[in-house]
């Protein structure tokens, strides 16, 4: 799956839109690699986010088909410290 659509039906970022600008803006990284919206995700894979004043770690659980509920999507990812 695409890094922008998992961040979105993950619900880490509320937009795809959003999360392609973000990509875009060298703010996501995947396994310490900057990385494009379309960068293929794989379990295991660790997904930072910098915000404006912190920084947010993701390892990537389980990768869906397709929209998962809203009740599930946080059992796509486990955060780090």
């Amino acid at each position: 799956m695409r890094l922008d659509k998992f961040l979105k039906v993950a619900r880490l970022i509320k937009r795809r839109t959003v999360a392609n600008e973000v990509c875009d803006s060298a703010r996501v990284f995947v396994n310490e690699i900057c990385a494009k919206p379309a960068k293929q995700l794989k379990v295991g894979d660790i997904i930072t986010i910098e915000y404006k004043n912190l920084t947010k770690k993701y390892e990537v659980l389980l990768i869906p088909s397709g929209n998962v509920p809203v009740n599930e999507a946080s059992s796509l990812y486990k955060e780090l410290d």
